[in-house]
């Protein structure tokens, strides 16, 4: 069953979406819906990201994607199944409102908390002009997802595959084909990226956990609905 956002469409904005108009708010849909055997870590709803905090719009530790991006990500969890395999997901949409609150930390440089976990070779006064931070996210078109591979082990707890450094670490390791992982990490990377990839999404070169449906519905569009509870 379809869940509506936070703020749902009204009949008008449906029919000048209908007509080519900007939708005032994406159709928003829950992947524990859709894919329940996914597994979840919103690091943005709580205190264990970057920011060491929870980030403004935020509201309820769920993913949320545009519709075709939730059920491709739900083929990749099936196909994976068969291996023994699964999705854990750290980020999905993002409201622009959190962006803004990314930009806020960035340009504080006094506040440093977070450095030795999340960018220990880069200098945080960097984090702008290496594009580690952005004033504009993709993840607020509702169709981007941060995520790794899970293997599942027969009493039914799930492990993380190691992919040669953690999620959101600013550095040059975190480019999905790194010459400084090893070998069996750079397989656990690229076996993700093949998963993706066949059900439609493609990855940003930068980031080995960062993936796009490439027929994203609202491709021009960044939206600001809250991430709150289906």
């Amino acid at each position: 069953m379809r869940r509506a956002p936070a703020i749902a469409l009204c009949a008008a904005a449906l029919l000048a979406c209908a007509g080519g108009a900007v939708p005032t708010a994406p159709d928003l849909v829950s992947l524990a819906d859709l894919a329940p055997a996914v597994s979840l870590d919103m690091r943005y709803a709580g205190s264990e990201n970057f920011v060491g905090v929870p980030i403004d719009g935020y509201e309820a530790p769920v993913c949320l994607l545009a519709r075709p991006a939730a059920l491709a990500l739900a083929a990749a969890q099936h196909d994976l199944e068969a291996e023994g395999l699964g999705l854990r997901v750290f980020d999905c949409y993002r409201p622009e409102r959190a962006v803004a609150h990314f930009a806020r930390w960035a340009r504080d440089l006094g506040d440093e908390r977070t450095k030795a976990a999340y960018y220990p070779r880069i200098e945080k006064s960097a984090l702008f002009d290496l594009g580690y931070i952005a004033l504009r996210s993709g993840h607020s078109r509702a169709a981007t997802v941060d995520l790794t591979l899970v293997e599942r082990h027969g009493d039914g707890t799930l492990r993380e595959l190691d992919m040669g450094g953690p999620f959101d670490l600013f550095d040059p390791l975190s480019n999905t084909e790194s010459p400084e992982v090893g070998e069996a990490q750079r397989a656990n990377r690229l076996r993700l990226r093949a998963a993706l990839e066949h059900r439609g999404f493609r990855n940003l070169p930068v980031e080995w956990w960062h993936y796009t449906l490439v027929a994203e519905p609202y491709p021009d569009t960044y939206f600001d609905v809250p991430v709150a509870a289906p």
